[in-house]
């Protein structure tokens, strides 16, 4: 990888046009910086991978200013500007480094044949089924033809003819015969996942993607290939066939499997979500996400879904629900337990609810083995949100061993829990001699809502807004993707009617993300000045030394760091 420092730059001169670019890139990324990017159509060539120059797609002119052997003195052409040595034929842009004085030609005579014969290549046994293709409305080689092609075929012979719904792996079908061999499939495979599982065998027109003997596609991040797959070669099983790309809504969302707090795609139409994929932040997650972040959304779809507020286990209006759990956090020994699944919003709230009924507060941290990519042990989205909110100040115990001896010991008569399953915290309610009450917010049937007195469903992170900070401090938005379940609204703002009807707030502004965020950035340090609509797509990096030498469990083993958006691969 190529260091670039991006306060350094040269000037160089494209389609005679100077422009400002950093120094050491390749044509390519500096056509990114001049806001040129599409001038130069690729396939192979990927910012995170490294080059291999093996399309030939993105064929440039290329000369630099012609100096005296003798004397270093520029060769100045008849109108006294410095005349211009072009280099005999194209060069591919991906692996030609720009220098000082360099100048580029993207829509020259010669460059335009050039990606007209590399187009009419490689349709030569490209099978014409656009209307039927998974990739149809997203893929390059569809695009690049209608904007490079020759509008008509001079091939007479019958197209050699590849496998096709061959099984790479249990998530990903490929169709051979689409494939253009552009490897960055198994460049991805080898270079990010270190599973080098798939190659090339045959020669020619023969060439086949395939996996190598007694292996498949299996990794937690194999779904990559086909978000990097420029055309239809490479599918999503689950997601084939499902929808055409152009008629789902595209909204901004995070993962929420673990820390990392991979930028994620949220593919939905009319309240249906077909599919998730990773959104570029070079600061947290690449271009990359894991296969099982995919699929969270399918937990939310299931029938043991929670959909409406009740009260000793009988459907009541929200009013009545917070009217009960206003009666049992009056009557005092209250127990709370929080989730490191809940947005900063609903912490921030929670915590002034704390601090009103003088409960009792805990919260289960949930671990799991990472992977050293973009899966870390600490399996939640906010953990640091809790810490930055005050709503804890000291690193959670994956066991709750101190809650259940209060409980026991009767200190405890009323319990607030949130998003997790005490069956799954090992609190066994049936043990406890004296009664207790619990208030439970959650999405999914589980046996804690079953024993709950106050039910309030909660919503995912599909169906609302917020935001969570992930492992490196980093404060990051979300959006709400799909209505929300009818009659149900955000916890933030069942937690703000709760807090009013306990005295808490009577000033504040009617509930919002954005009144809440006049607070947060009143009363905590940390998000000063932070307004929620000033929070970029690629978030923010916060201040927080004061937690930063904690010992989180995902810093341990934490070997993989998203590439720096000035760091290019070399060949």
């Amino acid at each position: 990888m190529l260091e670039i420092d991006l306060t350094d730059t040269i000037t160089i001169t494209v389609d005679g046009q100077r422009a400002q670019v950093p120094k050491g890139v390749n044509v390519i990324e500096a056509m990114r910086v001049v806001g040129k990017e599409k001038a130069i159509p690729h396939y192979c060539y990927h910012p995170k991978l490294s080059v291999v120059g093996n399309c030939r797609m993105c064929l440039v002119e290329v000369g630099n200013p012609m100096r005296d052997r003798e004397s270093g003195e520029p060769i100045l052409d008849d109108s006294g500007e410095p005349k211009i040595g072009w280099i005999p034929k194209p060069v591919i842009a991906c692996s030609t480094h720009v220098i000082e004085g360099m100048h580029v030609r993207t829509d020259s005579p010669t460059v335009l044949e050039c990606r007209n014969g590399v187009t009419e290549f490689l349709l030569i046994n490209h099978p014409l089924d656009c209307p039927i293709c998974d990739q149809a409305g997203e893929c390059r080689l569809q695009e690049f033809s209608a904007e490079h092609g020759r509008g008509y075929s001079r091939f007479k012979e019958e197209k050699n003819v590849k496998p096709k719904r061959t099984r790479l792996g249990p998530r990903v079908t490929l169709d051979d015969e689409r494939c253009i061999l552009c490897s960055r499939c198994i460049r991805f495979s080898q270079e990010i996942v270190q599973d080098d599982v798939l190659g090339f065998v045959n020669r020619g027109s023969y060439s086949t993607l395939t996996c190598y003997p007694g292996k498949e596609l299996s990794n937690n991040y194999s779904l990559n290939t086909v978000d990097i797959c420029p055309v239809g070669a490479l599918t999503s099983t689950d997601f084939r066939f499902k929808m055409r790309v152009w008629f789902l809504k595209r909204t901004r969302s995070i993962c929420t499997e673990s820390s990392v707090g991979a930028n994620t795609e949220v593919w939905s139409r009319e309240g249906k979500i077909y599919r998730i994929t990773p959104r570029r932040n070079d600061a947290v997650n690449d271009t990359w996400m894991t296969d099982t972040g995919r699929a969270l959304f399918k937990a939310f779809e299931s029938e043991d879904r929670l959909s409406a507020y009740s009260v000793d286990r009988v459907p009541k209006t929200l009013e009545d629900a917070i009217a009960a759990t206003v009666a049992l956090l009056a009557a005092g020994s209250v127990g709370v337990i929080g989730s490191a699944q809940s947005t900063v919003e609903e912490q921030f709230l929670l915590r002034q609810l704390v601090d009103k009924t003088g409960a009792y507060f805990e919260m289960v941290q949930h671990q799991g083995e990472g992977d050293g990519l973009l899966l870390s042990e600490d399996r939640s989205p906010n953990l640091r949100g809790a810490l930055l909110t005050g709503l804890i100040n000291t690193l959670p115990q994956t066991q709750l061993e101190n809650f259940q001896a209060k409980i026991e010991a009767g200190a405890i008569r009323t319990l607030l829990v949130f998003n997790e399953d005490l069956q799954d915290l090992s609190i066994d309610l049936d043990a406890i001699k004296h009664p207790i009450e619990i208030i439970y917010f959650g999405s999914t049937l589980n046996a804690t809502s079953q024993r709950a007195k106050v039910l309030f469903p909660s919503l995912s992170v599909f169906e609302k807004s917020g935001s969570f900070v992930n492992q490196n401090f980093r404060l990051q938005q979300f959006l709400q993707a799909i209505p929300t379940p009818v009659g149900l609204i955000p916890d933030a703002a069942v937690l703000r009617q709760i807090l009013t009807a306990v005295g808490v707030g009577e000033a504040m502004e009617p509930y919002s993300i954005e009144a809440i965020w006049k607070l947060l950035s009143e009363t905590i340090k940390e998000f000063k000045g932070i307004e929620w609509a000033s929070i970029p797509e690629d978030g923010i990096a916060l201040e927080a030394s004061a937690f930063k030498d904690m010992p989180f469990v995902e810093t341990e083993n934490l070997k993989y760091k998203p590439l720096a958006i000035e760091e290019v691969a070399e060949a």
